[in-house]
C-alpha cells in the first residue's frame, strides 16, 4: 500500500485532496503502522471514544459543578468509574 501511494503521489497533483490526502498519509505512516507492531495495541480508539461518550453527552450539565476545585474531584470520580466499568466492577462495593 505505501508503495502504491508513492506512486499515486508522483502521479496526482499535491494541491489537489487526493494528492493532499496521500502526502498526509505517508508523512504519518511509521504512526499509523505502529498497532501492527504490538498485538496489545488497538487499530482505533473505540474503547477510550465509549467510555468517555456519558461525560460527553451530560457535558452541558457539569458546567454548574460550583467551583474548579469541584470540577476536578468530579472528572475524577468519573474516571474511576470508567476503570471500574472496564475491569466489571461495581465501584459502590
Amino acid at each position: 500500500m505505501h508503495g502504491n501511494m508513492q506512486e499515486f503521489l508522483t502521479k496526482t497533483l499535491p494541491q489537489s485532496p487526493l494528492g493532499k490526502a496521500i502526502t498526509y498519509t505517508l508523512k504519518r505512516w511509521e504512526k499509523l503502522c505502529v498497532y501492527t507492531s504490538d498485538g496489545i495495541l488497538q487499530i482505533d480508539n473505540n474503547l477510550v471514544e465509549n467510555s468517555i461518550r456519558p461525560v460527553a453527552l451530560g457535558r452541558k450539565n457539569y458546567l454548574f459543578a460550583g467551583s474548579h476545585e469541584r470540577a476536578q474531584d468530579t472528572a475524577m470520580l468519573y474516571s474511576l468509574f470508567a476503570i471500574c466499568r472496564l475491569r466489571n466492577l461495581n465501584p459502590e462495593q
